[in-house]
């Protein structure tokens, strides 16, 4: 088997943007009045933390924010906030600002009747946009009024979603969708010009003629958009059966090579020259029954996503934090290819680890010293090290593990190496599932298994670093994931304890 040889050296810095953090992606708001979506996303922030939500549904006609009624036979207009306090109030609790998408239309305002999803998300332009207008301003005022303005102007805004596409935006009218970008910005900054307004939030296929053609309008109107949204799913066209779709993955460079033809046509207009991209959606497969979502492959893919993502874009939000989510109905399975990374009964699935890893290089401080196509590696003021490695097994590729060999400058003599372990045996929930007969509805017990066989496997060891170099070997099997640890440790033994004693001891009773 063969092993890469790694050797970094004192002073080695690496690029590496970490925003792993910066938001998440959720299902249509209203879930947000469940419990189970609750739970999901408690364990969420617990474990990984983000700072910004965003999702659909905002304006649609569960959450009940747009009324009309009829007074002295004139047709009025007001708002009712009520569970949207209550979403909003859920979120700023664990800790979540909203990145608040501008969307769907409500049913009494739209102009049309065409809808998208199980819930009918209304996608047709108002029928008078002073009215959208309205509602826009009166939303973000009872935001500031009720959580403070200094809170609410943190909140970026986004005006609709992927209106690049005919189910999500009438006839995918571009022209349309400038006057409600134009509208909504207007509306938005009226209210406070500290709020940060972008779009056009398209995804593949029509980016590329999407992003040029807004930003035209934009400087021909001479709006001072503040960012620029896109989504970014990498797999080819699936292949679908029965509640389920089966999908290959695109080759990884193809879609950094996409993100970077972004940031170019942004930087050719020498007004918007630098402006940020945030990815308000990203995942693999572009379908709530994906089943490449609940692999291990998944989670070493992601491992690689999050790398790069950074180098060119201000945030990516993965599309989701939780399996609650009913876009195409209502699924069948706790293992239904959901885009969560938390299944039914809170079970983590082993992309939810990647994000989690991440985060701990995020919190560590440090400087990354060494990033390539198999791993990053960070080290902070301390001289301690922490990373990550993963191993993408794609088809037709390797099968084996991967070796690596590790040379790293030390400063202390001795050092204590964690190494947490995500694999295709060593945590599997989809594997446990499966062996469990698939049951469609999970048992207590069978929650508990679940969750038990959803979490990394810890090993733990000492070594000793030579003439100012620490050696670390590491194996990474298929589809796996590797985050270690080392930090430098001193023994500091209580009087009379001798752990070799102990250990050779009790082995010989």
């Amino acid at each position: 088997m063969e092993k890469k040889c790694i050797v970094i050296e004192e002073g080695a810095r690496a690029e590496f943007n970490n925003h792993v953090d910066f938001c998440i992606g959720t299902g249509r708001m209203g879930l947000a009045l469940t419990k189970e979506y609750q739970e999901q996303l408690k364990l969420v922030q617990e474990e990984i933390g983000f700072r910004h939500i965003r999702g659909h549904g905002l304006f649609c006609d569960d959450m009940a924010i747009y009324q009309e009624y009829e007074e002295g036979g004139v047709k009025k207009e007001e708002y009712n906030f009520t569970y949207l306090d209550r979403v909003m109030d859920s979120y700023l609790e664990l800790g979540l600002r909203p990145f608040l998408e501008l969307g769907f239309m409500p049913g009494k305002m739209a102009r049309g009747t065409q809808t998208v999803f199980y819930w009918k998300g209304n996608t047709t332009p108002p029928k008078d946009y002073d009215a959208w207008c309205r509602m826009v301003q009166a939303l973000l005022r009872h935001l500031m009024e009720r959580y403070g303005k200094a809170e609410v102007v943190q909140w970026p805004v986004e005006v609709w979603n992927e209106p690049n596409l005919r189910g999500f935006w009438e006839n995918a009218d571009m022209e349309e969708y400038f006057k409600l970008f134009h509208r909504s910005f207007d509306a938005v900054k009226a209210v406070d010009a500290g709020f940060r307004v972008g779009g056009p939030a398209v995804c593949g296929g029509s980016d590329e003629k999407w992003i040029r053609a807004f930003l035209e309008y934009c400087s021909k109107n001479r709006i001072a958009v503040d960012f620029v949204t896109r989504h970014h799913y990498t797999i080819e066209q699936p292949v679908e059966e029965g509640h389920y779709a089966y999908s290959r993955l695109m080759r990884p460079e193809d879609g950094f090579a996409n993100l970077r033809t972004s940031r170019d046509i942004i930087d050719s207009f020498p007004e918007y020259k630098g402006l940020p991209i945030h990815i308000t959606e990203f995942n693999t497969s572009y379908t709530p029954k994906g089943v490449i979502h609940d692999t291990n492959l998944n989670a070493a893919f992601m491992a690689h996503q999050l790398s790069r993502l950074g180098d060119v874009n201000e945030s990516y939000s993965y599309w989701t934090f939780g399996d609650v989510f009913e876009e195409l109905g209502i699924p069948f399975t706790p293992f239904h290819g959901g885009f969560g990374l938390v299944a039914e009964g809170c079970i983590p699935k082993p992309t939810f680890w990647t994000f989690a890893f991440y985060k701990k290089l995020q919190e560590s401080g440090g400087q990354c010293v060494h990033r390539d196509d198999d791993m990053v590696v960070m080290r902070n003021g301390k001289g301690d090290y922490m990373g990550i490695l993963w191993n993408v097994a794609r088809e037709g590729g390797q099968e084996e593990p991967k070796r690596f060999a590790l040379s790293l400058p030390a400063q202390e003599q001795e050092y204590t190496i964690l190494k947490r372990t995500v694999d295709e045996e060593t945590c599997n929930p989809l594997k446990l599932w499966h062996d469990l007969g698939e049951p469609a509805h999970l048992s207590g017990e069978q929650k508990k298994l679940l969750r038990e066989g959803a979490r990394p496997y810890l090993e733990s060891g000492r070594t000793a670093a030579c003439e100012g170099r620490l050696y670390l070997e590491l194996q990474v099997k298929k589809n796996g994931l590797v985050f270690f640890e080392a930090k430098a440790s001193r023994l500091t033994p209580d009087r009379g304890y001798d752990y070799e004693r102990v250990t050779a001891e009790c082995a010989q009773i």
